[in-house]
Parts: structure tokens; C-alpha cells; sequence
């Protein structure tokens, strides 16, 4: 077992949940690196989910087509988990499509090793448990904001509680991860950037 992924493992159980170094040495053993450039397909549409990922370096995004339009639905960057949840909880194909935006670094959590350790292990459960909760916690936050927040506000949110994503990620995607037009998102910027710069 190489360094590198104890390390991934340690910086994994740092975010998510303590582990002991038993645990975080079984952690280990099933993390798998996978090197992507810019623009590559980490999970083709159709494809089940047969693990997650935890980005390392880089920034990904999980998006789908509806009337032909890419819609996107959530960004992952550094010390963040990506995960199409049905699939990976079912085993059958997504409509989601994971992407990289930025040249990445991946460490792939997989599906067979995750539940053998959970099943063997109560320290890596726990872990499992605190990663899905964190994923279904961050996709209601996301819903209600889309459901019961204006253009602005929607931005407002971004800006403060992610705004790696607003400092890397393509406008068009922002936008449309947003629910709103690429116009649109440049003028609430504009308009945020100038009441920044008055205060």
C-alpha cells in the first residue's frame, strides 16, 4: 500500500469521520487513483455507479440532458465526495454524467470494497453513513434554494458557501447549475461585485 493513499484515506476520515488507524488503513487498501485531463468523462450516461469518488485535485461536475439542453446539477472540487446516489445505492444505470472541468485527480471508493469494510468494520459504516448524509444534506440545501430563493439569492448562496465553484467554474455551467441564463448570472455578478467593492 502506497503513502499516498493512507493519506487520502487520513484526509478522507479528517472531513468525514474519525477513523482509527486500523480503519484508515482498510480505507486504504480499496482507494483507487484515477488521473483525468480537462474535459474527460469520469461516468459515462447509462453506466451504473459502481463507486465514489473523492477528488483530490480538480474540479468535476455531474450533469444530464433534458430537451437537449446540458443541465447541471452539482459540482465536486479538492476534499469534496462525487456520487450519482441512485445508481450507486441500486446498481442500475444513471442518466447523470460526471465530467472533469479542470485536469483531476480522483480516488475512486468502490461499491463492493465500501460495503465488504462497512459490513466488517462499524468505524468505516459510520464513515459510509456520514458521506451519504453530507451528499443528501448538500442536494436538499441545493433543491430548497433552487425552490424558495430568487436569482439573487441563489447567487448570494453560491458565493458564500462554495465559491471555489464561482472562481472556476465556466459561467455557462454556473448558470445553468443556478436555473437561470448566462445573462442573467452576469449581471447579479456585476451587480454583487459592485456592492463588494462600495462596502
Amino acid at each position: 500500500m502506497t503513502d499516498k493513499r493512507l493519506t487520502i484515506a487520513k484526509d478522507i476520515a479528517r472531513i468525514y469521520c474519525p477513523l482509527s488507524e486500523t480503519a484508515i488503513r482498510e480505507l486504504a487498501s480499496i482507494l483507487v487513483p484515477l488521473s483525468f485531463t480537462k474535459g474527460e468523462v469520469v461516468m459515462p450516461e447509462n453506466k451504473v455507479c459502481d463507486a465514489m469518488y473523492y477528488v483530490h485535485q480538480g474540479m468535476v461536475r455531474q450533469y444530464y440532458y433534458k430537451d437537449k439542453r446540458d443541465l447541471t446539477e452539482h459540482f465536486s472540487y479538492e476534499g469534496r465526495i462525487v456520487i450519482c446516489i441512485e445508481s450507486f445505492f441500486k446498481q442500475e444505470p444513471s442518466r447523470l454524467i460526471v465530467e472533469t472541468l479542470e485536469p483531476s485527480l480522483l480516488y475512486a471508493i468502490p461499491y463492493d470494497g465500501l460495503h465488504r469494510l462497512a459490513a466488517e468494520d462499524n468505524e468505516i459504516e459510520l464513515l459510509f453513513r456520514k458521506i451519504i448524509e453530507h451528499a443528501l444534506i448538500s442536494s436538499q440545501e441545493h433543491a430548497d434554494s433552487q425552490r424558495f430563493e430568487d436569482a439573487t439569492e441563489r447567487y448570494n448562496r453560491l458565493f458564500r458557501t462554495k465559491p471555489e465553484i464561482i472562481l472556476r467554474a465556466p459561467l455557462l455551467h454556473i448558470a445553468s447549475f443556478l436555473q437561470m441564463t448566462p445573462e442573467t448570472l452576469s449581471r447579479i455578478r456585476n451587480t454583487a461585485a459592485s456592492t463588494r467593492s462600495e462596502k
